[in-house]
Order: structure tokens, then sequence, then C-alpha cells
């Protein structure tokens, strides 16, 4: 009998000790753990094999060297799977990948001198080099870009490249270069992680090391083409490395939680219940009609996969999940709105990822069922007791309600209960689109005579003005809210010193994250818009809204968005304002910022100056969109003087003094910080902008349109929005005295919260007769 192997025990127990060291002193989350332990077990296992079929009697003192350099990989590993969540200890994971590399050059020389060298020994060394320079590859891509991963996974495409092309599966002679070349990847990823050298050296440096890879790779594939020797034709892949694959697939359509929030190891550890039904189920029929129905059942999961990565998208952004009645109409908004950002090619490979993503579920769901499905029946007899005790240690667990993470018992319905839901949705969908038509048609407004409407404001030039993303979190509870405080506190005064006075409250807005537009459509309407279902009836109905309402009484409507880039039909034939003012028709000269396609202070520069600035012209009321705080919230514009605006060129170079998106998304922290800033931003650039025009029949209604994104905001946070109206005349003030907003710009905690859908009625009240 073979004596068992303590060296791989050793190391594994090394590997536990060194990540329960790095969680005392860096820290270490429980996907750092999971990474590490995993990587302990299966490179245990590995060693042990390979000892095994190697014939060896243990680790050579090389070898020890090697699995000295594994377990410092090992924690590298788990470092780097912790930065995909947050902030890693970049020193800590450069410094062990650093002696990680260092010790390659030993464990060699301590072959020669010990004359230990062995084919178990150079493979295990090979190994390690490779997992460490594709572990490194993916701590640098989320910083460099994508393509840096094809330095990481070239050794395991080669070897992949070899089942299906017999002239790879040869073993060429052994290179001095291939070491060479293989030490410069690790030494310039790493020298990447650690951030030592401008960006631009950073990525000259990799595309110099892939450039070493491919040719290395290159030359080996070369001499094994030209020694190649008769070999069948034959495809031979490993069978684990397509079942394996198909049982991660089918499981995370099983299993998986539709909120990134939720998506821990402990999510996937439960017990499906559909998966045992259908096992037992197929295990049942003849060979053809199981593999019809496993395909039916593979079409199924897919789409079950499908809308569980969107909804954790639609979670992550509208803290709601996808609608598969309305949500639809987002995706090409989002598209826009992404190149926008990060720019048009970006965003059209991002959408056509996605695209494809979908296509594969569709297309490699079914094919992992059907070979689930006939693995299952080749042990018919193993796979019906295996199904058996599943479906009893679920029992126990549904009765027992045991949990293994938060809202995830063991005993899972997860899929079954999402197409449920789904199907809800879209009855409910269905049956809303009466319901709406019917609260589109009940108007008290409707009807009100001309002259009985906004009797209160008359001669008053009043402005809607939507900060976009200006949410609860921004004033209060949040680590960036002091900020935003001080600069309202402080406009509070300034205002006040002016003349003007100001009551603040909170309005629930219909949408999170995005889609501004069901928030405006709900301000002005009266009714709660939360769909783009709804969004779309609206607008093909008539209904009265507050731009509507000014229009008969006499004032002259516009509309300010500086993010419409193209015609806005909208505005016209639903809102009927007089005139638009857009990014192509203001004159604007400058740079743009990221989303924001012209500063704050420009576009209420620009109003003032075609609008309010006028003589003998009627009383103007204006909904103007301010976006310089809309994600990705940086680089920002500051502010300069107002006569010094001109045709915006004063801002040109503003955009390379600031932060870019790739930079500040890469630390959450940084994300909420500019956040902040940038709501600062816009509030400041409204305060200056009453200050330097003290008009005394001003009127401003300043407002948020929804919440930031979740990774701003943290789960939980609401709806709420701040909303202050601002005037000189104070009879405007004392028409809403009884509204019981408090005074000031920035509402506390406790100050009223209505639903949006609710101002427009309670403003034509306050500002004119009772409705008709």
């Amino acid at each position: 009998m073979r004596p068992v192997q303590t060296g791989p025990v050793i190391g594994l127990i090394g590997q536990l000790a060194l990540l329960a060291a790095l969680a005392a002193t860096v820290g270490l989350d429980s996907t750092g753990w999971v990474v590490g332990v995993t990587y302990g077990v299966v490179l245990t296992a590995a060693l042990t094999r390979g000892l095994s079929s190697s014939g060896a009697n243990g680790l050579g003192p090389a070898d020890r060297v090697t699995l000295t350099r594994a377990t410092l990989v090992g924690a590298v590993a788990a470092l780097t799977a912790d930065s995909f969540g947050g902030s890693a200890p970049v020193a800590t994971l450069v410094t062990l990948a650093g002696v990680a590399l260092v010790l390659d050059a030993v464990d060699g020389w301590v072959a020669r001198r010990t004359a230990t060298e062995s084919p178990f020994g150079a493979r295990f060394d090979m190994e390690v080099d490779a997992f460490l320079i594709l572990v490194l590859s993916l701590y640098v891509a989320p910083s460099t870009g994508a393509w840096v991963l094809a330095i990481g996974l070239a050794r395991y495409l080669f070897v992949a490249a070899g089942w299906l092309l017999p002239s790879l599966r040869g073993t060429p002679p052994p290179r001095y270069w291939c070491k060479v070349v293989a030490a410069v990847q690790g030494v310039v990823l790493a020298v990447a992680a650690a951030g030592l050298f401008p960006a631009r050296w950073t990525e000259a440096a990799l595309l110099v090391a892939l450039i070493l890879l491919a040719e290395s790779f290159g030359r080996e594939a070369w001499w094994l083409w030209r020694h190649r020797r008769e070999q069948s034709g034959r495809v031979r892949v490993p069978p684990g490395v397509i079942t394996v694959p198909a049982c991660v697939l089918v499981w995370f359509a099983l299993v998986a939680p539709n909120e990134l929030a939720q998506l821990t190891p402990g999510a996937f550890a439960r017990i499906p219940l559909e998966g045992l039904l259908g096992v037992a189920a197929l295990l049942l029929l003849p060979g053809r009609a199981r593999r019809l129905v496993a395909t039916l059942v593979g079409l199924v999961l897919g789409l079950v996969a499908i809308v569980k990565v969107l909804d954790m998208g639609f979670f992550a952004v509208l803290d709601r999940p996808f609608d598969p009645v309305s949500d639809w109409a987002y995706f090409a908004p989002a598209v826009g709105v992404m190149g926008d950002s990060v720019g048009g090619p970006a965003a059209k490979l991002a959408a056509g990822a996605v695209v494809l993503l979908g296509v594969g579920l569709l297309v490699l769901m079914p094919l992992a069922v059907v070979r689930l499905s006939g693995l299952a029946a080749q042990h018919r007899h193993g796979s019906l007791r295996w199904v058996t005790a599943l479906g009893v240690a679920w029992a126990v667990c549904a009765t027992l309600g045991v949990q293994v993470a938060p809202d995830a018992g063991i005993a899972s319905m997860s899929a079954a209960d999402l197409a449920y839901n789904e199907v809800s949705q879209v009855r409910d969908g269905i049956k809303d689109r009466q319901v709406f038509a019917d609260a589109i048609g009940n108007d008290a407004y409707q009807d009100t005579p001309d002259d009985q409407l906004l009797t209160g404001l008359r001669g008053k030039d009043v402005i809607v003005a939507f900060v976009e993303s200006y949410g609860r979190v921004a004033v209060q509870d949040s680590p960036f809210s002091p900020g935003v405080d001080a600069v309202l506190d402080d406009g509070t005064k300034r205002l006040r010193a002016a003349g003007f006075s100001s009551r603040s409250a909170f309005l629930t807005s219909p949408t999170f994250g995005a889609a501004s537009w069901l928030a405006h459509s709900t301000l002005q309407s009266g009714l709660w818009v939360d769909s783009q279902q709804r969004y779309d009836q609206l607008l093909s109905a008539n209904r009265l809204t507050l731009t509507d309402a000014f229009s008969r009484a006499g004032w002259r409507t516009v509309f300010d968005d500086p993010a419409i880039t193209r015609d806005w039909p909208e505005g016209q034939d639903f809102y009927h304002f007089d005139a638009s003012y857009d990014s192509r028709n203001v004159g604007y000269a400058g740079p743009a910022f990221s989303y924001a396609t012209m500063p704050d202070q420009y576009t209420l520069s620009v109003f003032q100056r075609l609008e309010l600035a006028k003589s003998d012209r009627a009383p103007v009321m204006a909904e103007i969109d301010l976006v310089s705080s809309h994600h990705p919230w940086t680089p920002l514009p500051h502010l300069v003087g107002w006569d010094e605006l001109g045709d915006g060129s004063v801002f040109d170079g503003m955009p390379e003094q600031g932060d870019s998106p790739d930079d500040v998304f890469r630390d959450p922290d940084r994300v909420r910080e500019v956040y902040g800033q940038s709501i600062e931003y816009s509030l400041s650039s409204l305060i200056s902008f009453v200050e330097t025009y003290p008009d005394p029949d001003l009127v401003l209604v300043v407002l948020g349109d929804h919440q930031p994104h979740t990774y701003v905001t943290g789960d939980g946070a609401g709806h709420d929005v701040p909303i202050t109206v601002i005037a000189h005349d104070p009879s405007v003030m004392e028409r809403i005295s009884g509204w019981g907003w408090q005074e000031g710009m920035r509402p506390r905690p406790d100050a009223p919260v209505w639903p949006m859908n609710a101002f427009r009625d309670r403003f034509l009240a306050a500002y004119g007769p009772q409705p008709h």
C-alpha cells in the first residue's frame, strides 16, 4: 500500500493559516475565504493525484519551495477576489505576489543543486506560474482593460486548443526563453497591480508582455505543427470539462438569487426542489422523450436565468425587479446614457455582450440539461437514491426553516417562485392598463376655467428645477451628506440676505436610480407613473399637466434640458411647451462633462439670457433639468463668474482636471464622494443664480427626480427626494403655510413626505380656487 502523502496536507494547513493571518491583519471577506479555501482544497487534491500518478514517494526539496509559492498564490487569489467587492490591501497583495515570483527562481536552483529535477516538479512549477499570472491579470484588468485577461488566459486557451487540434497535444522541448517570458509576465503584472507608474507606461509594458507571450506560444505551436505525428482527428475533451460547467449553469438557474447584494457563496448552498422533481420526472421517460423534455426544461431554465440577470441589473439601478411587460423599452435609453458616459463604441459593445449572454443562455442551458439528464439516466439507481435522500433533507429543512444565509433557506423553490412572479407581473400589467386609463380620465382640474387657474402666481416667473439624482441620501445619514447640508444651510442664509425665503419637505418618487422621465411626468400630471407602460399610455392621452395649466393661465412655457441631443416630440405633443432648449440650440462651445453636455451654471445662464432678461414679455413658466449630477458624477466643473460664461469656452480644460469615471469607480467610497460633490455643485449653481439675478417676481420649485443608484444609497434607502419652494414675495410663501413644510432649503428627517403625484393638485389648490 502506498504511504499517505503528508506534503499536500501540510500545504493545505499552511494555506488556511495564511488566510487566517490575512483575516487578522488586513482583513478578508467571505468571498476571499471561499476562494482561498477552495483553491487550497483543489491544490491538495491535484498534488495528491499528481504524486500518485508520477510514482513519487513524496515532495522533494524543490517541490516544497514550489508548494510555498503555491500557498502564497492562494493568498493573492483570495485578496483579488475581495477586491471585486471593495478595495484590497494593494501593498500586501503585491508583496505576496513578489515573494512568489522570487521563489520561482529558487525552486529551480534547488532542484538542480539537489539533483531532484522531475517531470512532476516541472509541471507543478508551470501550473503555479500560470495561475499566478491569471490571478494578477484578473486584478489588473478592471483598471487597465479586459484585454489584459489575454495574458492570464493564454496558457489555458492553449491547453483547450489541444483538445480540438491533435497537432497541439504534443510536448515541445523545454526552452529557457519560455521561463524568461513567464517571469516577465509576472513581474509586469505585479508592477501594474502596484500602480507605481503612470497608466500609459503601465499599459505599454503590459502590451509588450502580451506580444512576448504571443510570440512564445506561437513558436511552440509552430514547432508542434512541424513535428506532428499521425493521430486520430477525434476531439478528445475530458468529460468534466463539459459536465462541471453544465452543473454550474443549471445550479445558477435553480438557486441563484436575483439581487447582487444576495449573491454570496451561501446562497448557492441550497437544495432546489425544482431540480429534484425535474430529475425524478426525467428518469421516468424513455430516451427520446427524455431528451425532448430536457430540452424544453432547459429553455425554461434559460429564461429564468436571463430574468435573474436582468433583475440583478434592475435592482442595482432602479431598486426593483425587471418588469417583462414594459421594461424592454429601457434598453435603448440605457445604451444611450452609457454612450454619453463611456462612449458610443463601448456602450454598443456592452449591449452586444448582453445580447450574446442572453442567446448563450438559451442555447447552452438546454444542452446542459440534456447532458445532465443523460448522465442521471446512465446511473439511474444511484440518481434515484440521491434524489430521495435530498428530497428528505429538503422536507426537513423546509419544516425547520433552516437557513444558510439571510432570506435564503436551504430548502429552495426560488426558480419556481421567480417564474410565478413573472407570470403574475404580466397578468397585473395587462390589468393595470385599464386601471391607469380610469385614473387619467378622472381629473378634477381638467374643466377649471383658464382665468381661475394659478391666480396666486400671476405676474411671477416660475421655474420647476429638477436636480438629477438629488435624493434623501444626499441630505441625511450618509458620509457625504454633511457637505450637501452645509451648502443648503449656507444657501438658506444667502438667499434670505437677498430677500428670498424657502420651505422644504420630501416627495416620494415613482422611480429609483434612473428613468427620470417617470418622475417628471408624475409631478406634471398628478398621476403615479412608475412604469414605462404607464408613461407611454399617459403620453397618448389628454391629461392636464402643470405646463398646460400655466399655459392656459397666460404663461409662456419653456422646457430646458441640456441632456437632449435629438428631437423630443413629446415636449410639444404632450406637454405643449412653447419653446424648448437643449444641447443643440443654446450656443454652447465648451467641453462635455461625461453625461452632462454642459455645466448647470451655463444652462441657467442661457435661460436667463434667452428668457428672463427680455423686456415686454409674458411671465415664464419653465421646467429646467440640471444634469451635472447625473451618473457618473465626474468629472465636474467649478463655478466661474457669471459674466465670464460667454459661449462656454471658459470651461475648456476642466474635464481633464477632474477624476475620470474609470478611476473613480474602482473605489466605492470615492464614488459616493463624487456623487455628493456633484449635488453640491448643482445646488451651488442654483443658489448663485438666484443671488446674481435676484428677481423679486421669481418663484422656484427645486426638487430631485430620484435617489442615486444603490451603490451610493445602499439597500433599503427608499424613494424620497427633497423638494424646496423659494420665493421673494411673502404672499407666495403664505399660500403654502398650511402644508407644514420646514423653513430653509434643507428638510430635516422629520419633514413631511408626500407622494410625488400629490404635488400637482396641492400646488394648483394653493395658488388658485378649488377645482371644478
